[in-house]
């Protein structure tokens, strides 16, 4: 069973029983960044970017950080494993890690991915930059299951289950799983280990998969396994991005387009997928777990889901219940749910339809009649007034034509 990384990466050799490999085929095909340590436009080691990225600019981070920062909350992150070089992710690794194809104990990463991955998560705040993860108080699990040196010992679905067997049995309160199965096929093995995760009261947040540029609905896994938040990538008009795939199991979406993180042995870049997206997400998971200690990972996911950004009232196949909002997550009620539900039709988007009236309304009519009696009225006063002034005249005519002729008065003497 081939699994693949759902976000630009060195490729990986694959094995013939449970192959598994790296995505960056898939990535190139859906016009992603070819890479990290291959890619000319990112160098282990290099600068960090001191702008601060879009995906980070749209939130409002001295609220989101007045509610919680991640604190006492760990997210495993079973990858490539996690490079303590980059003086970003150094403070944020927990004790404990593990390697399951080397002896690196989780962290050492030659191809890069998981060092992105937990950046977005837990990355420090640091000096002349405007990049941190989105809980940087979080501590991050180190669990390189596949992205070995030792091309004969790069990992499978069987690792990957032994990863997250692992982190469950470490007691973390999030897992976050950035590989889709490249033949998109369920696998009872690795369904049984997230099924352990879930009945242990762990939130399981994975990454939905790059091959949407297609458009066509299909699951992939373990994003589609019950209990799993599945997580789209959106662009930075809160569209599905074109390479996220689509299908009925996609529960929510984030950010996953020109993403910037940690990458080995310091300094930052920048990549595109559903990777990305995931760690997104769980980080405003470790945020929630932090302000809500009372709250199940059923609970915690409905909230992400409930205060999600989304064009419709409800679902859809290629943002799930909208884009996270962080803000939204750890403020307002503090009461839980269990699962979210539609929202409510806002009155002012319904129009009351107009009843069809035939012939004359009764309004009409008296707006009719009155108009005729106000007519009525002004014609009848000026009647009256033109009879009043023409027999004043005709009066005035007759006494000046019968008058008293004219006569000479005598005094007799």
């Amino acid at each position: 069973m081939g699994i693949a990384a759902a976000g630009s990466a060195a490729p990986a050799a694959a094995d013939s029983a449970h192959g598994t490999r790296t995505s960056q085929g898939a990535a190139e095909a859906a016009g992603q960044d070819r890479g990290l340590d291959s890619s000319s436009e990112c160098k282990f080691g290099g600068d960090n970017i001191k702008s601060t990225p879009w995906s980070l600019q749209r939130v409002l981070l001295d609220e989101l950080w007045s509610e919680a920062t991640g604190e006492n909350v760990t997210v495993a992150v079973i990858d490539t494993g996690v490079d303590k070089g980059n003086s970003q992710i150094r403070p944020a690794l927990a004790s404990g890690g593990k390697d399951f194809v080397g002896n690196s104990g989780g962290t050492t990463d030659v191809n890069g991915h998981g060092t992105r991955v937990a950046g977005i998560i837990a990355a420090r705040k640091a000096p002349g930059t405007g990049f941190s993860g989105i809980a940087p108080g979080a501590k991050i699990l180190p669990l390189r299951y596949t992205g070995s040196e030792d091309p004969k010992k790069q990992g499978n679905s069987k690792t990957l289950s032994q990863a997250i067997k692992y982190a469950v049995s470490k007691g973390v309160q999030v897992i976050n799983i950035s590989s889709d199965t490249v033949e998109k096929e369920p696998n009872a093995a690795l369904e049984a280990a997230i099924q352990s995760a879930v009945a242990k009261d762990i939130l399981v947040v994975a990454a939905a998969g790059n091959d949407g540029a297609n458009g066509k609905q299909e699951n992939t896994y373990p994003a589609a396994y019950d209990g799993v938040v599945a997580v789209a990538a959106s662009d930075r008009n809160n569209e599905r991005a074109f390479f996220s795939q689509s299908g009925k199991f996609v529960d929510v979406a984030a950010p996953g387009v020109g993403m910037v993180s940690t990458v080995p042995k310091g300094g930052q870049c920048s990549a595109d997928g559903t990777s990305f997206s995931a760690p997104y997400v769980a980080g405003v998971a470790a945020l929630m777990i932090q302000k809500y200690p009372g709250w199940n990972s059923e609970q915690i996911a409905a909230r992400l889901a409930q205060t999600a950004n989304r064009p419709g009232s409800g679902p859809d196949p290629q943002l799930g219940w909208g884009v996270v909002d962080p803000v939204a997550a750890v403020s307002g009620d503090d009461k839980p749910q269990d699962r979210p539900v539609r929202d409510k039709q806002q009155r002012g988007r319904h129009v009351s339809p107009m009843s069809l009236t035939i012939g004359e309304s009764p309004t009409e009519r008296t707006q009719r009649l009155s108009v005729y009696v106000m007519a009525a009225g002004t014609v009848l006063t000026l009647l009256i007034g033109g009879t009043a002034i023409a027999a004043r005249d005709h009066r005035r005519k007759r006494a000046a034509a019968n008058g008293p002729a004219d006569t000479t008065t005598s005094t007799s003497h």
